[in-house]
């Protein structure tokens, strides 16, 4: 798993996710809560990511897809999630990607992609 400072059982940074919960309207432990009960449900379905999205990380440690805009409201229905709670993991995972870009200089183009869709990262 990546530098999960915050977050354990989930792929996102520790700083991305201090960056989140400092943006998020959820407390961070509840932001870790909820990233690591996202991460077990996105894990179950990995198989599906690789075959109906495009991925545009893969890592030791994590692979990230585009999915479509209502992705996230999907997840969040299917795990009970409310509307700052669905935002809040999404953010991370967006930032996630951002930062991702910024460290192979794709991050022009992770910021156009995520005007489009949203980014969905799946670590084990």
């Amino acid at each position: 798993m990546a530098d999960v400072s915050g977050a354990p059982n989930s792929p996102i940074d520790g700083q991305v996710f201090m960056l989140t919960a400092a943006k998020a309207s959820v407390g961070p432990g509840r932001l870790s809560d909820l990233l690591a009960a996202v991460q077990s449900d996105l894990r179950d379905r990995l198989d599906t990511y690789r075959r109906e999205f495009e991925r545009v990380a893969d890592g030791d440690d994590r692979e990230v897809f585009l999915v479509p805009t209502d992705h996230w409201e999907r997840i969040g229905e299917r795990l009970g999630l409310d509307r700052r709670e669905i935002d809040a993991v999404a953010r991370a995972h967006a930032e996630q990607l951002r930062r991702i870009g910024s460290e192979t200089d794709r991050r022009d183009e992770f910021e156009t992609a995520l005007e489009i869709r949203e980014a969905v990262v799946v670590g084990w």
